[in-house]
């Protein structure tokens, strides 16, 4: 029963087999190959298995956690031993016959062992705590291998010393183990127990049984009698296996049957794990894991029928858990094969869940025993074992550690993300879909398992990675479920089938087992009975005995009987271990273990290991010696060639360099365009409804710039404010701005910014109308709480600082403060509790757009996506780089130097080889293999540079080390070695760190100084900018750039030495920001290959939110990527030499990068937040300005053509001599999209190692962007793409500050616009408690948004700066615009020909005018308005007017379109149009809670008119906030009347007249918000409306009260609103007196005026005059602008104001002369803006038939009616120039809708009843435009004859400037001028009524030959009229000159007769 296996698999079937299967399980991509299991067994003995399937009960080889199919609360199977014998003890801890077995007891007793025997611990399920004494024959244990156990069992009992146990199940029994599944000694026997030194039994080591791998796992794979498989369901595909049941749909990835587990593992798992299958877009949108997790949910109850599973029993002959081929994975190569493209790089492992230090933390209460970390594990081991806690069930607890914890680190970050894992998307969740399970522990810990075994030795696990696996996963299992609810775009994999078994728990360690066996031992499993700290104890005790050597991974696993398993993952592997461990530390934990590590003299032993090296021993006795052989030469050489340069230079005047010009500053067209695009949002915020800005209220701009605190970034950002020029723009300083100044406008976030920024927010409380711009860049720095600054007050006063700041109370809620956040990593803005909407987000636009260069540039911007396009094959070099020599003595180092931070370990490298490659180059050639290839050539060229300029320029080489005391270290023995090498004035050595300001030395100072023409001896460099063409190394520290700009002369960026902790998404990009370039494009390029477009490029992620603006995608060039697939060069590592290769500096750069395995090349996807912003320019310097003056900072500028990185640097002009071919950056300049990949002529092979022909390093700078050597983990991360085909390291944690909301989120996709990857950081990542944004708001609340924040972000060194300025510049002429208006400015027309005479009002002082004078005044008929300009003369006969008097005219085209305009300030007087917002007339607006929009009624209201002749029925729109200005009839509410004031009245609080504003087309132009003109007095305003445009005039206007016109004035003119105003004011005038005479009061003393106004009148001004004496002819007087309230109240309040009739005031003109204000009243026309008494002119109508010069007609008539028409000189209305609506919207067009022609005033009349055009147009329209335009033809005589003008009757009409006319009425006793005088060169009869009778016109006289024009209705009166009139008399008629309108019938046109005088 057990003992023994009936034999051994003795062919190589299985072996064979087993492996073939796994190797094509990894490389396949469909979920189900054909199963192992199925292969071996199934063929033969399909029946024999099935018939076994239900007799096992018995079998010891039964799985012994049996409930693997039931349900989590069926209760174990207990398992049936044999009913103990009568009256035996049953006590757990005692044997049968009642003696003690436990440890504790027994540990110091003599106990007998026979030869043979060892002493061993058993373990009870009852008794956890304790070991159970046995003794059991050693043949049957495993010796220290785990090998060589003889099956069966042999054993005695030490308590009453029963011998002679054959089977451990009868052993068992007597030891009263009792087990609940069948007893085996591998899981029972767990320790060797030995005496200690006081001879008492100890526990000693585990029992090394190499079941605890496999065999257990052998069974574990095979389920129990007791497990149940459902039946297959019906998916619609086949069975596995058609012969047999299959299994059942469980909440797992797909297996395929059971037996086929392991295999089908291998396959989904590397279709899980494959990057080709990692598809983002259809994956679920998740429900975000913030404080809850979810336990795994209960797996789904399963009926069925029994079936066979796992391995054959032992009486299956051929197999064997212990078989060599299977315990040992005996061909190593199988899995050994893998998958090389998943290049996982190092995890960024933030601190997930960690409050504090990411170090070990314990649980308070442990379980079992603590394990102990053995004391010298470092040592031995070279790393600190990294400890990943996974599953542990929710009662058991991690095991406790202690002893020398130092040498472990324990982290959560995988239980997290197995947490994260078990949550359910949103998406699903929401349609209730309770049938998607979340993905089971054990298939998550074994896809774990897969994931570890497939990585490569140089690779590092990635959580990111860990989990798109998990989600890929999932999604397969659930394809179908899925796919109900959501309709995924087609998979790239077949669906998994329906059915699929789950793992087990009992099935996990086999199958992890499985998995591990094909990876060489890179992944050990160790199962564990009880607990983890079992597995825990092994580990250590493995490694301390070195057994664990090629192993990377453990994972230990406790599969127990209930349902859950513990697991827990240690890293071991020396290079994983040690990155890991280091990437768990926060940057502040870093900088302190390096602090320590240096100050505690840790680093010496390293420093010691170098001197060593050298072969003539220590490196400095070395550097002595050199230095005292070659002191003397090198200082007089040196001299010599100081002298003769500057000898050359003196002689010439200038340097003979012509590689270093100074550009001019200008800012650079995408400048422009982002600018444009921030002015546009703030309109569009100022726009829209919310009322959140009201940019109309804002005069002018003030800002603060808050930058980081950096010295040289604040120098710098100081340097282009200064430059811009935007602080004079802006007004905010006058003429010379000082540097001291400029400091006011920008502030450094240190410890001073505070009271800085109090003044700030004082100075925006002072000035309301304001407003201010904080800019607030480098956002994505300090995104810390302030609430974790009142935490830690202690710390840093600078933590939380933008914090406390930007987001305090006062700046939130100021309404003149608009915040800009402005970075190029915005990806820490962009969570779920955001502050920024991303309606406010901005991007940096694309430059191409369909092969269409958007904004043409002679610089193109080379970012981060170029460079990894440049590291594609194509490309002769590489510009990312990595140093494998460096790497691999780093890697060295690392294992000898296990306690050193490898920050530390690095850097002392990389200076080393910087050390050795100086001495190489000065001489010491021995020197060469003590450096590598690329520090040699980096230092080769450093030195030669200066050389080939006769000025000597060289080039800058960028040495970044993070941690600040490192680089100061670096900087020591940099510059000692260089003074060995006697080569201080050959280069310089700069430390720059954030803290302090640039030092150079003297020798170098004077050569800037030179170069740049500084005369200032007090000059030093402030920014790196100016270190333009100076030949140093910048070492350059601190933990963040801060946005420092480094010169064109930038060649190298050496990034080697950045650590791990960069490793999310930002602080990668971030640093490699630091190389983005402007390359000249000049060259000529049509020599780059073009290929055919990729419809998706790269680049897209970070291009602009091109969904509708103007700015599009990106590209490159016009080219694009050609979709074929590139294959990439494995080995960019720069030289496949190793650390003593030889290799010389001449050696060809390109033969070191042959493609060793060329693997998937990707698109060079967008790594970094800007990645696709295509090459763009910046201006002129980072952000982009370039020094104008030559005053401070005085760095010079670089010409257009030239590269200017993107500053102020002096940029190189291209060399004429420089052949294209070479590096003119056909190269590599694709375009930033990497849309363009410019595959182009090579470069000749010696590359940059040969620097060809003496030439300015400076010229070459220009176009070519400097060469980036990096880590070799993060090159694989940017060289290697996931599913996306982006970079790997786009798929990092995006922020240190923020995590990702869940596991289940789908990856960036390259086709990604900017917009898109914001809203996809917005869904998938939340703030940190630590973030400043964590306690913003609740999830999804949109009101969150802060409405005035914006966030512009652009890649770095692109010229986000100077976009930003010129903003500032754009927004404050936009203010000023928008506080300007232009209105009309015209001189006052016919002044010369009005007399001189004693007719003029001479009171000057009068504020009113003197009714008794005013009546003596003649009536000045000539018209003044400047808009008549081009209407007929009215004479009077006070004039004699020749042609010459009237001036030049224009033509009539030009009229409207060129009248004379002047820009003027609103006032606060001003009327206002819809897109006014302020608070003050928010209600009036009806944006009021207590007014809905809705709110309003509409009366009909009906009176007849008998000169209509019907009754006339209007229609008023009353808002409920303006009823109490209306009376309603009581019971229904039916419109009575408007109320009206009385003349009496004299209040000051309202203004009497009501106000009339007829308008058409100008609902949004128009300017009816008079609240501000009549200063908020209450008064009554109506629009007049068509009825057409009834609706859109009440959207926009709700609050005003609107008159809508009946239907049949839709195509009206200006006449019929006017004459409806009037009949409408008379008949409500009439109503009032009725109903207020009721009251008592009198009729006359109702108010009888309404004002008329033109819906254009924007400001109201009124004159002073100082008369300086009554009749003095002196008088001065002056202008100013005064409200509508003060006329009206002025006017309204004038003595006998009832005796006028009209009104109005002059047209306001800057050239108003004294002469025109000197009388303050006129009797003369009034236009535009009049006050008109309606009783006074009851009998005096407007014609409702007229479109033009209505006004005049109606002035006329009301004059020749005897009433007077005042004009209060002293007031002028200004009238706003309103491009569309009012006369404008009459369009006359054909009726034939298929004529082309253009229609002519001429043809606006023909012959009646001929076939003329109809037009459609009114008739009226079409006579008033033919007359105005062709009267000559009518009036031949007349045609600039003024002396005799036409004679016209009742009426005027505009004949045209260049003929007069006479007005005179026919009504009796009306008054007319005298016309005995005249001999009348026309007679226009127009209507005219029975007034006119042939008796009147026989009193005119007529010249002969004079022309007569009657107009009528139609042909019919036109008869009666000639008849009535007795025409014929005098005037002889021809049928031929009868005409008609161009009207149709049914448009009833006019007709006309024509006649000559007789």
């Amino acid at each position: 029963m057990g003992n023994s296996y009936a034999g051994q698999l003795k062919t190589t079937r299985f072996e064979e087999v087993l492996h073939n299967s796994i190797e094509a399980s990894l490389r396949s991509n469909s979920l189900v190959p054909r199963p192992v299991f199925s292969q071996l067994y199934l063929e033969a003995e399909q029946q024999l298995s099935a018939l076994e399937g239900a007799s096992r009960v018995d079998n010891e080889e039964e799985e012994e956690e049996g409930e693997g199919g039931l349900e989590q609360n069926c209760p174990p199977n207990p398992y049936q031993m044999h009913p103990p014998p009568e009256g035996c003890c049953t006590t757990d801890g005692f044997c049968q016959a009642g003696k003690d077995l436990r440890l504790v007891s027994i540990s110091s007793e003599p106990i007998d062992v026979p030869a043979g025997f060892l002493l061993v611990g058993a373990k009870s399920p009852s008794l956890p705590d304790h070991l159970l004494v046995c003794a059991v024959d050693k043949r049957f244990l495993p010796d220290d291998d785990g090998h060589n156990a003889l099956l069966g069992f042999s054993g005695n009992c030490v308590g009453c010393g029963k011998k002679g146990f054959c089977y451990f199940t009868e052993f068992s029994s007597h030891m009263n183990l009792k087990v609940t599944t069948q007893p085996k000694k591998q899981k029972h026997l767990k320790y060797y127990l030995i005496r200690n030194a006081q001879g008492a039994l100890t526990k000693g080591p585990l029992i090394c049984w190499k079941g605890s791998e496999f065999r257990s796992r052998q069974a574990s794979a095979s389920a129990c009698s007791s497990s149940l498989f459902p039946p297959l369901e019906s998916s619609g595909l086949p069975a596995p296996f058609p012969s047999e049941p299959g299994p059942g749909t469980t909440p797992s990835l797909p297996l395929g049957a059971p037996q086929a587990g392991p295999a089908s593992d291998h396959a989904s798992l590397t279709a899980a794990v494959g990057p080709a299958v990692f598809n983002g877009k259809d994956s679920p949108k998740h429900q975000p894991l913030v404080k809850h997790s979810l336990s795994a949910a209960p797996r789904p109850s399963a009926l069925g029928i029994l079936s066979n599973s796992g391995p054959p029993k032992k009486r299956h002959k051929g197999w064997s858990p212990e078989s060599p081929s299977a315990a040992d994975g005996g061909c190593p190569q199988g899995g050994g094969n893998r998958a090389k493209y998943e290049s996982t790089g190092v995890t960024c492992m933030p601190q997930v869940g960690l409050v504090g230090p990411a170090s070990v933390t314990f649980p308070v209460v442990a379980s079992g025993e603590p394990v102990s970390v053995p004391d010298n594990l470092l040592k031995i081991c070279k790393a600190k074992p990294v400890i990943f806690k996974g599953k542990y069930s929710s009662h058991g607890h991690f095991p406790y550690l202690c002893g020398n914890l130092n040498d472990v680190v324990v982290s959560p970050l995988l239980y997290t993300c197995y947490q994260n894992s078990q949550s359910i998307s949103r998406a699903y969740g929401q349609y209730g879909a309770s049938t998607i399970q979340p993905i089971s522990e054990e298939m998550q810990l074994l896809l774990t398992v897969y994931y570890l075994v497939q990585l490569a030795a140089d690779q590092v696990p990635l959580m990111e990675d860990l989990e798109q696996i998990f989600l890929r996963s999932w999604r397969e299992s659930h394809l179908t479920e899925i796919r109900q609810y959501q309709q995924a775009p087609p998979q790239p994999v077949p669906p998994a089938p329906g059915a699929v078994a789950p793992v087990t728990s009992a099935q996990l360690p086999w199958l992890a087992g499985l998995a591990a066996s094909s990876c060489n031992d890179s992944v050990h499993i160790i199962e564990c009975t009880y607990s983890l700290a079992e597995g825990l104890s092994e580990m250590f005790r493995l490694l301390i005995e070195g057994k664990l050597a090629k192993t990377n991974y453990v994972v230990i696993i406790r599969a127990c009987r209930s349902a859950a398993i513990d697991s827990c993952i240690a890293v071991t592997g020396k290079y994983q271990a040690r990155i890991l461990s280091e990437s768990l530390l926060t940057p502040a934990e870093y900088q302190k273990e390096v602090n320590y590590e240096l100050v505690t003299g840790k680093v010496d032993s390293l420093g010691a290991f170098f001197s060593t090296l050298c072969p003539e021993g220590d490196i400095d006795i070395l550097l002595d010696k050199f230095h005292q052989e070659n002191q003397g030469q090198i200082s007089s050489s040196l001299t010599a060639s100081s002298v003769t340069k500057s000898a050359s230079l003196d002689v010439s005047g200038t340097p003979v360099c012509t590689s270093y010009h100074l550009e001019p500053h200008r800012i650079r067209p995408f400048q422009l365009a982002v600018a444009q695009k921030l002015l546009s949002h703030v309109c569009s915020i100022a726009d829209s409804s919310t009322q959140n800005l009201d940019l109309g209220s804002f005069e002018k701009v003030d800002f603060l710039i808050c930058i980081p605190p950096s010295e040289v970034t604040y120098q710098q950002t100081l340097f282009h404010v200064w430059h811009s020029g935007v602080l004079l723009e802006l007004g905010l300083e006058k003429e010379h701005v000082t540097k001291q100044r400029v400091e006011q406008y920008v502030l450094k976030l240190d410890a001073e910014a505070q009271t800085k920024f109090k003044s700030f927010l004082q100075n925006s409380f002072q000035n309301p109308h304001t407003l201010f711009v904080l800019i607030h860049d480098h956002a994505h720095w300090d995104l810390v709480s302030s609430a974790v600054h009142d935490l830690y007050s202690q710390s840093d006063p600078s933590v939380g600082l933008v914090d406390r700041l930007l987001n305090c109370k006062e700046v939130k809620e100021a309404p003149n403060i608009v915040m800009l956040h402005v970075t190029s990593f915005p990806y820490a803005l962009q969570t779920q509790h955001t502050l920024i909407s991303p309606y406010n987000e901005i991007h940096w636009p694309a430059s191409y757009s369909n092969g269409v260069d958007l904004y043409p540039e002679n610089k193109k911007y080379f970012g981060l996506s170029e460079f990894i396009e440049s590291t594609l094959s194509g490309h002769s070099l590489p510009l990312l780089r990595y140093d494998s020599s460096f790497e691999a003595m780093v890697t060295a180092l690392g294992k000898r130097f296990p306690r050193l931070h490898s920050a530390v370990i690095r850097t002392f490298v990389l200076v080393q080889h910087y050390t050795a490659a100086m001495m190489a180059v000065s001489g010491l050639s021995q020197m060469k293999n003590y450096t590598s290839v690329e520090t040699l050539e980096i230092t080769q060229n450093l030195l030669n540079s200066p050389k080939q300029c006769p000025c000597g320029h060289g080039l800058m080489v960028l040495l970044r080390v993070p941690c600040s005391p490192l680089a100061a270290v670096a900087y020591e023995r940099l510059a000692h070695v260089r003074a060995r090498l006697a080569l201080e004035e050959h280069f310089e050595i700069i430390l720059g760190s954030p803290s302090s300001g640039i030092t150079i030395g003297k020798h170098f100072l004077k050569q800037l100084k030179m170069w740049q023409k500084i005369e200032d001896a007090e000059w030093r460099p402030q920014t790196y900018l100016e270190l333009e063409g100076l030949p140093c190394i910048l070492i350059f520290s601190g933990m963040d750039p801060h946005g420092e700009s480094l010169p064109r002369s930038l060649r190298y960026c050496d990034l080697r030495l950045i650590n791990s902790s960069c490793l999310v998404r930002t602080a990668l990009e971030q640093e490699l920001g630091l190389a983005a370039y402007f390359v000249s494009s000049e060259p000529p390029l049509e020599k780059r290959a073009r290929s055919e477009a990729l419809e998706s490029d790269a680049e897209k992620l970070s291009s602009t939110d091109n969904e509708d603006e103007e700015l599009v995608t990106e590209g490159s060039t016009s080219e694009k990527r050609s979709p074929v697939k590139r294959e990439r060069s494995r080995s960019h590592d720069s030289a496949s030499s190793s650390l003593s290769s030889k290799a010389s500096s001449k050696s060809p750069r390109g033969s070191a990068r042959c493609g060793e395995s060329p693997a998937q090349a990707q698109p060079a996807g967008p790594s970094r937040g800007d990645r696709a912003r295509s090459p763009q320019p910046c201006g002129p310097a980072e952000e982009g300005r370039a020094p104008g003056e030559r005053q401070w900072p005085q760095a010079g500028r670089g010409p257009p053509s030239a590269i200017s990185r993107c500053s102020p640097g002096l940029a190189p002009q291209p060399d004429p001599g420089l052949k294209t071919g070479q590096w003119s950056i056909q190269v590599s300049v694709p375009s930033l999209s990497s849309s363009g990949s410019s595959s182009s002529s090579a470069m000749p092979a010696a590359g940059p190692l040969v620097l060809q022909a003496a030439q300015c390093s400076m010229t070459k700078a220009c176009r070519r962007p400097p060469v980036v050597f990096l880590p070799k983990l993060v090159y694989d991360m940017l060289t290697s793409t996931d599913g996306s085909g982006l970079p790997k390291a786009a798929s990092l944690l995006p922020s240190h500050s923020v995590m990702w909301a869940s596991s289940f989120r789908p990856l960036l996709s390259k086709t990604m616009t900017s917009t898109e990857q914001s809203l996809y950081y917005r869904q998938w990542t939340v703030p940190r408690p630590s973030h400043m944004d964590y306690g913003s708001r609740a999830e999804g609340r949109v009101d969150g948004f802060h409405p005035r924040r914006l966030l512009l972000s652009g890649p770095p060194q692109i010229g986000k700066t100077g976009a930003y300025l010129q903003f500032l510049s754009i927004l404050s002429r936009m203010l000023i615009r928008l506080t300007e208006v232009d209105v009309y400015d015209e001189e006052e027309i016919n002044i010369n020909l009005r007399e001189e005479s004693d007719w003029h009002y001479l009171q000057l002082s009068d504020p009113w005018p003197d009714l008794e004078l005013f009546k003596k005044l003649p009536f000045d008929y000539l018209i003044h308005d400047p808009k008549y300009e081009d209407a007929s003369l009215i004479c009077s006969h006070h004039q004699s007017v020749t042609s010459e008097d009237r001036g030049t005219r224009r033509k009539p085209e030009d009229l409207y379109v060129r009248r004379q305009t002047a820009r003027m300030r609103l006032s606060k007087y001003a009327a206002y149009n819809t897109y006014h917002h302020c608070e003050q007339c928010h209600q009036y607006m009806g944006f009021h809670p207590r007014y809905q929009l809705y709110e309003s009624t509409l009366h009909a209201f009906a009176f007849s008119y008998s000169m209509l002749g019907e009754e006339i029925q209007l229609h008023f729109i009353i808002p409920k906030s303006k009823e109490h200005h209306f009376v309603f009839s009581q019971p229904g509410g039916q419109l009575e009347s408007m109320r009206l004031p009385l003349v009496t009245d004299k209040s000051h609080e309202y203004i009497k007249s009501p106000t009339f504003t007829p308008t058409t087309g100008r609902h949004e132009h128009g300017l009816f918000n008079l609240y501000h003109a009549m200063d908020g007095a209450s008064h009554l305003h109506v629009l007049v409306v068509k009825e057409y445009e009834m609706a859109i005039y009440k959207k926009y206007w709700p609050n005003h009260i609107m008159l809508v016109l009946p239907s049949i004035f839709n195509s009206a003119g200006v006449g019929a609103a006017h004459f409806l105003i009037k009949e409408l004011s008379y008949h409500n005038l009439e109503l009032e007196r009725n109903r207020q005479e009721e009251l008592g009061i009198k009729p006359q003393d109702i108010w009888p005026f309404i004002v008329i106004s033109d819906d254009s009148c924007v400001m109201w001004n009124v004159v002073d005059v100082d008369c300086g004496g009554e009749r003095s002819r002196e008088f001065s007087w002056s202008e100013r602008n005064v409200s509508l309230k003060h006329i009206m109240q002025h006017v309204e309040s004038s003595p006998n104001i009832t005796h006028y009739a009209l009104i109005g005031v002059r047209k306001w003109s800057s050239r108003t002369g004294s002469r025109e204000v000197r009388e303050p009243f006129s009797r003369c026309h009034v236009h535009d803006f009049i006050i008109l008494n309606v009783d006074l002119t009851q009998n005096v109508q407007y014609n409702q038939n007229r479109f033009m010069c209505d006004d005049v007609d109606f002035n006329l008539r009301v004059h020749s009616a005897g009433l007077l028409l005042c004009r209060f000189n002293r007031f002028s209305v200004m009238k706003k120039q309103i491009a569309v609506g009012g006369h404008r919207s009459f369009h006359i067009t054909s009726k034939v809708s298929d004529s082309p022609m253009a229609i002519v005033p001429a043809q606006y009349i023909c012959a009646p009843d001929s076939k003329h055009t109809f037009l459609a147009a009114p008739a009226q329209l079409l006579l008033e435009k033919f007359l105005q335009h062709h009267s000559h033809r009518f009036f031949p005589l007349s045609l600039k004859n003024h002396g005799h003008p036409v004679l016209s009757v009742d009426c005027y009409l505009n004949l045209g400037s260049q003929i007069s006319v006479c007005y005179v009425s026919s009504r009796p006793h009306s008054l007319n001028i005298s016309c005995s005088d005249f001999l009348f060169s026309g007679l226009l009869l127009y209507l005219c009524d029975s007034f006119v009778g042939a008796g009147f016109l026989k009193k005119f006289h007529f010249l002969k030959g004079a022309t007569l024009c009657v107009i009528c209705q139609d042909r019919n009166s036109l008869r009666q009229t000639v008849v009535r009139l007795e025409l014929e008399d005098e005037w002889q008629f021809r049928l031929r000159d009868e005409f008609q309108t161009a009207n149709a019938k049914e448009d009833r046109p006019l007709f006309f007769l024509t006649g000559r005088h007789i």
